[in-house]
């Protein structure tokens, strides 16, 4: 990372940002909207891990490394032979296991649940609504741009890497939330 005196440059003050290769798009370009998503579910994240403990901080210890390095990937152009890639297949196929050990341990869902439960798992569920967004915002941007096709499995597969950790975080689904519809509910 770069040295930086001071942490503000104005050099967006205009309403424009700079990718790492020095290009300049507007705050609002579907690039720069990709990689804000994935860094408020980052950010929600954080929070989420003043709760947590144990393996599931590791966990979403990691989670956060990878999303930098989602956030790095949509920063730039694929099209650009000298960016290397830095999400894998091999951090979607960790997100698919770790997802077949947390639900081998859960009750099988036979209603849909509410966001909510513990303080942990209504992060993780804000988090989880988030990392859909960044997916949307990613997605119209491959339409459009090149953008590293495993961002948009990883990012497919972290929103289901995170109910299932927030059921495991409701108490093995015990404390899961569930949805009464509104005819049951009057």
């Amino acid at each position: 990372m770069p040295e930086q005196s001071n942490i503000y440059t104005r050099t967006g003050d205009h309403g424009e940002t700079a990718l790492g290769d020095g290009t300049r798009l507007p705050k609002d370009d579907p690039r720069i909207r990709a990689y804000g998503a994935v860094d408020e579910a980052n950010a929600a994240l954080g929070l989420a891990r003043l709760q947590a403990s144990g393996d599931m901080d590791a966990r979403l210890g990691v989670v956060q490394n990878d999303l930098f390095d989602v956030g790095a990937d949509l920063h730039k152009d694929i099209g650009d032979d000298n960016a290397p890639m830095r999400i894998s297949a091999a951090q979607v196929t960790r997100l698919e296991s770790e997802i077949d050990a947390m639900e081998a341990t859960l009750p099988p869902l036979t209603q849909f649940i509410l966001p909510g439960g513990t303080p942990l798992a209504a992060h993780m569920h804000m988090a989880r609504t988030l990392v859909r967004r960044a997916e949307r915002l990613t997605r119209k941007l491959a339409t459009d741009d090149h953008v590293n096709p495993e961002v948009m499995s990883y990012l497919n597969r972290l929103s289901d890497w995170l109910f299932v950790a927030a059921r495991t975080a409701n108490d093995g689904g015990k404390a899961d939330v569930l949805w009464t519809p509104g005819e049951k509910r009057q």
